[in-house]
Formats: C-alpha cells, structure tokens, sequence
C-alpha cells in the first residue's frame, strides 16, 4: 500500500487481552479474528466487514455484528463484497444480508456504472486478445462430448419434473456453477432418489470434467483420464482389438504463448529496459505443464509425460512405448508447417477491449481424482527443476508459494489463478513483480476486474494483457455466460433497491436493538469452543444473552440444574466407541440434577446409527444402538433430546429455560471432572454414591435418602431386611438390596438369582 499513514496490523490470541486495549486506541485498521472480535467488540469504533455476501443469520460475523450492535449504539458498521451473482439466489437476499448487519444503505457499483466506466476508460491496459483455433480432433471430441451431456440434462429433468427447468440448461451444464445448482436441488431428496439420477448425476460431472480436461491440459493427461474412466467401468466402451497409432498432439494455446513470448521477447530486445512477465494459468497443474513446455518443447515434454505415464502399465494403448520409434508428435515441432485449423489468429484478433474469461473447477471426485493423479507428475516437482528457482529470481513473493519462475532476465513468473485458495493472491503478485506484460491463458473474471483496477492506480505505468483463448468452444461460452450473470445480477440488485423498504430502526441504534426487553434477562453459559458452530449465534437471536466460558463438563448451562452435551450424529458415534461420552455422561450426572444429551442432525440427509443387516436381538458391544441403550440404562436421570437443526436446538433451550433460575458463570467453571466440593454435594463423596447406585434396589429416587440416613457403605450392610425396608420404603427393593449383600454366591445362583 503507498502513502498510507496507518498500515493494518493484525490482532491475534498472542497478544494478551489488557494489551490489545492499547492497540485499538491507536487508530488505524486492523484485522482480527472472529474469537477476539467476542470479547473486545465493544470497544471498537466501527467494524468493517469483508465478503458482505455470506453474512447469514446463524454465522459467527452477524452474531459479533448483533453484540456490538446491542452494547455500542455509536459505532459505524460498513460491509464490502463483490460477488453480486451470489444475491442473485434466494429470496430478498440483499435485504436478509443488510438486515444481519445493520446496516440501511446500499451502494451498488457495476462495471457499467458511468463514473466506473469512464475511470476505467481513462486507465485500460493494451489488451491483445487472441482467439485460438482447436484441432479438428479437439473438435470433434468436443461436439461428441456436448451431444452426450446435453441428453443427460434432457433425461434428469425427465426423471425429476419437480426440478428448475431453467437452471437445467446445456448453457448452465458446463458452467462452474452448476455442480452447486444441482446439489442444492438433490442433496435433501439424495437418500430418496433412484439410481438412474444418481447416475446421471454422476455422467454430468464426468462429462463435464472431460470438457475441462480437453481445453486445460494435454493430450497425454486428457487420455490418461479417459483411461481411468474405461478401467473403472464408468463411461465409453474400449475395443482392445483396435489397432491405434500414437499421435501425441500438441496443445495450440502452447504455440500461441510461445509467439506471445518471443514477440516481448524481440520487444525487450529494442527496449532499454526488460519488461517483466507474468503468466496465470489456472492450477498448478497447468503451471507447471507451461513451465516445462516453454523450458524443455513440447515434443520432448510429451514424450516425457508419456512414458511416465504409460510407461509401466501393461494396459496402455498399444503396449505404449513399444511403438515409441513410430510414434509422431504432431505440432511439437515448432520448424514444422502446421495446419491452418491450428493457426493462432492472432494478426486479426488484436482489440483493445477487455474481455475476461472464467475457468471452470475440476468436477472430479475425491476418489476419482486420486485415480488419475496417482501416475501424473507433481507440479512442486517440477517447479524444483534445473531452471531458475524462485531464490534466484532477486525477488520474494510473499504472498503464496506456489508460482513458478523461469527466466531470472527479464523476470518471468507462472502463477496459479487458484493458488493457495486465496482469490487476491494475485493481486499482490502483480504489486510485487510489477509486470509489463501479462498473459493471461486462462482468464478468470474476478482477476481481470483486478488486473483493470491494478492498472487504473498505476496510471503512469505501461501495461499489455495478453488474452488466450479458445474460439468457438465451451471456454469461450463459459466467458460470455459469466458476463451475462454478473450484468443480470446487477441489474437486479438496482430493480430490489429501487423497490426496497427499510424500516428506520435497521441499523439498531436504538436502546432495544429490535430485541424485546423481558422482566427477567435469560442467559446462557456456553462453552468457548462452542462458538465454532452456529448455535451460540442463534441462541443470542433469540433475546438470550450469551456468557462465554471454558467449561470442562458440558457444553450449555441452562440453569443451575440443567447441562447440555451437544454431539452431532459423527460425533456421537464417535465418542460412544471411545468411551468418552460415558465419561461425560458420569460428570454431568455428578455435578448437575438434570443431565441432558443434544443430538442434532440434518433432516435433509439421511443416517442409520445400525446397518439394516445388522439389526440385533440383544445387546451388543459393536453395535451403536446398544451403546446408548446401555448408557440411558446406567444414568437413569440423563435425558436425550433430537433436534433436526440448531435452530430447532435454540427454541428447545428457551423453552426448558422458562420459568428457571438463570445459571452462574462461576459456579460452572468451577465445576470440574475432579471437584470434591459443591452446593448441596459437598457432604457426600463422589466414589460411594457411584458404587451405592449400582447395588440392586437402589435407585436415584432412593439414593439421596439413603445418604441422608446413613453414614457409609460399611453401616448399611450391618442394616437388617426390615431397616431397609423402612429406609427405602419399598418391601421389594429392601430384599433385593438384603440378598445381594447377605446371600452366598452358590446359593444365589441355585437359586437362580444370580447366573454363571
């Protein structure tokens, strides 16, 4: 950042709570995290908020937002996002979203926006935009692939009526948000679909991952793909009796970034000084393709991948490397003619327009995907290589790891476009590397936004855009379809502000905070570790004031009575096969009257706690559902409650709580898995009262009388059957307890009481 007085500095759990005081009062902005934010909220002048978009009522940002809200009604509160598509789904999202943040003003600044438009105007880049042709086999497979998935959609919506029939488009199919549209649709009716849409589902990632292959990687990589695919019996019938000829095609987006390089390359050679590259690919995997093509050839590089890929299997086509000596590079050699198909047209796309272009995300699965990578180079291999490393470049990146350098004069960077997960990785490479040129060969919409921004704040500093891509092909239209919806979405947004009603009291200044004020302020004492979920934010929503805590039994305190462990379905299971819910389970029942264990589950997604097959007829070790049979039976007093949502888990907890004693934050966290002495349990020794409550006859209804009445163990075995009768005031329960303790081992069991 230049000429700013105050750089943003980072709060974090290293700095001790009486410190980060002092921090704040010194101005300035400051980055911190969601679990600081709880206990130093109140103090902070104004809150900025990052990626407004995803600000949902039961997060963690709008439960900070609301506590800030309520103790600071001074404050200033402004959200930031630029992902308009994303309001585009849901109703009133725009309005939900201002209304978690308080806030009552909506700006909105599109790319068509008239002061937007003209700055940037002023400030573009020199755009050289260059359409490449595919090879007619590209084409070809292409159009094969397009026919295929455009008969999956028209079968799933057959199959599913019920279903958008405008999301379920072959415009939308090959888009990058389709994988979400479709799972957003099917994940809560998964469990209750039949298996022709489970595997047309399953076609379309498929199908749509070979349309990324063909386009992003090499021939090599895209049938090494298509050799998975036939091994694990998923699509596309082989013939083993063919008889094929090894063409290793090379990619035309290689040649068209090999004239772009040596055109800068000749251009730096008239300059006095070098302008620096960057390139920006989509992955890493696509780096380091590049990296070793510019460095090595295509046809050594193809050569190369091939072996390594097919080299060992005896499966590969045409026994791969026992045809090698006929084997023919198409393309590779740059001295060689080429097809007019292949010619990059570069002479006639020269534009001086932007034109940004949107990669699509690899569709495969987990399981898939390892499949494949498992013979593929590493792209960290191959960025180690005997090129220039980036220790050599007389430059750090900071910002990610993974780029790719390759020439030391003039620098020359490949990075990531998806790098490390961070979408401004980029940004900060291009202030640090300070590019003259940059070529983008896969353009991704929010980077080109950046890229136009970067170069309108340096508006003295030259600036070339190098854009590659293919002509006529679902790259192309995943580029204009992205276009279309961030214009849509915008044009939307103005249509709901210009219609939107906001209430004066949003932005919760006043006293009340749009919460009802109660006779009597409930509370709750929650667990710090907790607040990773969203149910201590929903609670809050409710009216509920939240005490933040470290408590070592249990998870909620709802009243002096009443803890609450809450597990979900995985956790659940988990802690039954390893003992620790039992554990639990005894602390909670030592140390509160009321026991309670929360489980919550998702009622969209189906789950079984025991196999149909392996339903048993008695209790069982390995099975779960005897696990906590046995645990309701061993803590009679331990109540289990189902909640399908945390937000059915927040109703439940304020309607146990009315008519109850609030808890003390205190109290609670004095409670420990080893405490001796406690409100009305102080006289009492943990390790008796557990050995008392599994003698036959004595239950937790007699339990508390019979230590009130007696002073141990050893004194209530003197007792004879009529005492404790009297004592428990159960004739049964009194023989019961007498012969256990008096009757002989090989009499009890002669007499069936007891069996070997």
């Amino acid at each position: 950042m230049n000429n700013v007085a105050h750089l943003p500095r980072r709060v974090t759990n290293e700095i001790a709570s009486n410190s980060r005081y002092e921090v704040y009062t010194q101005g300035g902005v400051i980055f911190a995290t969601s679990r600081i934010l709880f206990t130093d909220v109140v103090v902070l002048p104004g809150i900025l908020v990052y990626k407004a978009h995803r600000i949902i009522e039961s997060c963690q940002e709008a439960f900070i937002l609301r506590l800030y809200r309520q103790k600071n009604k001074q404050g200033f509160i402004k959200a930031f996002t630029d992902n308009a598509v994303a309001f585009n789904t849901g109703f009133c999202r725009v309005e939900r979203v201002m209304r978690n943040l308080f806030v009552r003003k909506l700006y909105l600044w599109p790319r068509f926006h008239v002061v937007v438009h003209s700055f940037l105007e002023q400030h573009k880049p020199e755009v050289v935009e260059m359409h490449v042709t595919m090879t007619p086999a590209m084409r070809a497979i292409q159009s094969s692939i397009l026919d295929i998935l455009n008969a999956c959609v028209r079968e799933l919506k057959h199959c599913n009526p019920a279903l958008e029939a405008e999301d379920l488009s072959l415009e939308n199919a090959i888009g990058k948000a389709f994988d979400k549209t479709i799972r957003h649709y099917l994940d809560p009716l998964w469990h209750q679909l039949g298996t022709k849409t489970k595997s047309l589902v399953q076609d379309l990632n498929i199908l749509r991952t070979l349309l990324w292959y063909l386009t992003q990687y090499d021939c090599v990589t895209f049938l090494n793909l298509l050799e998975s695919l036939r091994a694990s019996e998923k699509a596309f019938g082989h013939n083993s009796e063919q008889k094929r000829e090894l063409v290793l095609e090379s990619n035309p987006k290689w040649e068209a970034l090999k004239n772009v390089l040596k055109e800068i390359e000749m251009e730096n050679a008239n300059s006095d000084t070098l302008g620096r590259v960057l390139i920006c690919a989509s992955d890493d995997r696509t780096c380091a393709q590049l990296k070793e093509y510019i460095t090595t050839g295509a046809e050594a590089f193809l050569m190369r991948l091939y072996s390594k890929t097919f080299g060992k299997r005896k499966d590969g086509p045409d026994d791969c490397l026992k045809s090698r000596e006929g084997a023919k590079c198409q393309g590779a050699n740059p001295k060689a003619p080429r097809s007019k198909e292949a010619k990059t047209e570069s002479s006639k796309s020269r534009k001086r327009k932007m034109k940004p272009a949107l990669t699509l995300t690899q569709m495969l699965s987990k399981e898939e995907e390892a499949n494949i990578m498992e013979e593929q180079e590493d792209p960290k291999e191959l960025s180690s290589s005997d090129e220039a490393k980036p220790d050599d470049l007389h430059l750090t990146l900071s910002s990610s790891d993974d780029f790719y350098g390759i020439l030391k004069e003039p620098l020359t960077v490949i990075h990531p476009l998806n790098g490390g997960g961070d979408p401004y990785a980029l940004t900060r490479i291009l202030y640090e590397v300070e590019p003259r040129y940059v070529v983008l060969y896969d353009a991704e919409l929010t980077f080109v936004r950046q890229l136009e921004i970067y170069k309108a704040s340096r508006p003295g500093m030259p600036l070339r855009v190098y854009f590659l891509i293919y002509g006529g092909s679902t790259e192309e239209q995943r580029y204009l379809t992205t276009l279309r919806k961030e214009k849509e979405a915008f044009e939307k947004l103005i249509r709901e502000k210009a219609s939107m009603v906001i209430p004066e009291e949003r932005e919760g200044r006043d006293e009340t905070c749009g919460q009802e004020q109660k006779e009597v302020q409930q509370s709750i004492v929650v667990d710090m570790r907790e607040f990773r979920s969203e149910l201590p934010s929903l609670i809050h929503r409710r009216g509920i004031d939240i005490e933040p805590v470290t408590l070592e039994v249990g998870d909620y305190i709802l009243t002096p009575d009443i803890c609450v462990e809450r597990k979900s379905i995985s956790d659940l299971i988990g802690s039954l096969n390893n003992g620790r819910l039992y554990s639990q389970c005894i602390s909670m029942s030592r140390y509160y009257k009321r026991p309670v264990l929360l489980i919550e589950f998702d009622p969209s997604k189906s789950f079984c706690l025991t196999p149909r097959a392996s339903l048993y007829q008695e209790i069982s070790n390995n099975d779960v559902t005897s696990k906590l049979t046995l645990l309701t039976l061993h803590f009679p007093r331990l109540r289990l409650l189902w909640c399908p949502s945390p937000y059915a888990t927040a109703e439940l907890f304020e309607e146990l709580k009315q008519n109850r004693p609030q808890p003390d934050a205190a109290t609670a966290v004095a409670i420990t898995a080893d405490s001796e002495s406690l409100p009305e349990l102080d006289k009492y020794n943990s390790g008796p009262q557990d050995f008392l409550l599994k003698l036959p006859g004595v239950s937790t209804k007699n339990c508390w009388t019979i230590m009130n009445h007696v002073k141990s163990i050893a004194e209530l075995i003197t007792f004879s059957q009529d005492r404790l009768a009297e004592l428990l005031g159960n004739t049964a329960s009194a023989k019961q307890l007498y012969e256990f303790i008096h009757l002989p081992f090989t009499e009890a069991v002669s007499q069936g009481k007891i069996k070997r």
